[in-house]
């Protein structure tokens, strides 16, 4: 299929907040985990390794596992990840992780919030297909519920 995308994934919502609002929803661990489905151990500040339990339904048995890369205040947050693992016992040490890179600006009526998560290719090809649509999924649902969870709280 040429032109297919396979390296990246993007997504993006138009919030009803703030951009001061959204950066809280995003890099305060608690209100993080609350509306993407973990219960965060520690705080995000750059380089920091962050894990917690994964709190969605099915998947309980995970741990999520990130490493703050960047943190620009109200602009950009962004973590390195291994993407899609959804068996505990799959050894993917050696793997290389990929990079999510959220974006805020702002726009009529709120915050543009711009989610990427880059360097699908480089993840072995036995995992990359699943990982890619896994990821595709789940970013489009992360949307919704941030929006959801922002909605609520006002």
């Amino acid at each position: 299929m040429p032109g297919l995308q396979t390296d990246r994934i993007e997504k993006q919502v138009v919030l009803r907040a703030p951009r001061a609002r959204v950066w809280r929803a995003l890099t305060d661990a608690r209100e993080f985990g609350e509306w993407f489905g973990v219960r965060v151990d520690g705080v995000f500040s750059p380089g920091a390794r962050v894990t917690g339990a994964v709190t969605h339904k099915g998947y309980e048995h995970l741990t999520w596992d990130v490493t703050i890369a960047r943190m620009e205040p109200e602009r950009v947050f962004a973590w390195r990840w291994k993407p899609g693992v959804v068996d505990p016992n799959l050894d993917v040490s050696n793997e290389p992780e990929t990079l999510v890179t959220f974006e805020l600006s702002d726009v009529e009526g709120g915050t543009l919030l711009k989610v990427v998560e880059s360097g699908f290719d480089a993840v072995p090809a036995t995992r990359r297909g699943d990982a890619y649509r896994r990821n595709d999924e789940g970013w489009a649902w992360q949307m919704e519920s941030i929006a959801r969870h922002l909605a609520a709280a006002s």
